[in-house]
């Protein structure tokens, strides 16, 4: 299921778009976003930067929390912690953010974000921060 609301955002998302990423899926306070990896946005030490994993994580908490905003509202990032796991190595990579509170002004999520290779799912970066509705 992905919320049509979010279906919509995610299309103007012009990072997302260089990314590469797809919405996967979209309603009930989750969201998952893949993304393949790309040559351009490496690191020097071979693996993908970590802006990557950031940005697909918080894009993902992001949009989890637009699924339970009340309509006419968008969603701001208001501040993310990011722990760096292990290095980004594998074939593309998964984002799933979670509402973990959904509060009257602000919605404290959560994101993971994997590293695909094959059927394998490695846990490369934990997000948590806090949103607004706009």
């Amino acid at each position: 299921m992905i919320d049509a609301r979010v279906a919509a955002s995610f299309g103007k998302q012009s990072m997302m778009a260089s990314l590469g990423a797809e919405l996967v899926a979209a309603g009930d306070g989750r969201c998952i976003i893949r993304a393949p990896r790309l040559a351009q946005f490496g690191q020097q030490h071979g693996a993908a930067h970590a802006a990557v994993a950031f940005a697909l994580g918080d894009s993902a908490a992001g949009y989890a929390a637009l699924t339970l905003l009340p309509e006419g509202q968008e969603v701001m990032t208001a501040e993310m912690k990011i722990n760096l796991l292990s290095p980004a190595m594998g074939e593309g990579f998964e984002a799933l953010g979670e509402v973990v509170r959904a509060g009257r002004r602000l919605t404290i999520v959560r994101a993971e974000v994997f590293a695909l290779d094959n059927a394998a799912h490695k846990s490369i970066a934990v997000l948590q921060g806090t949103m607004i509705g706009v």
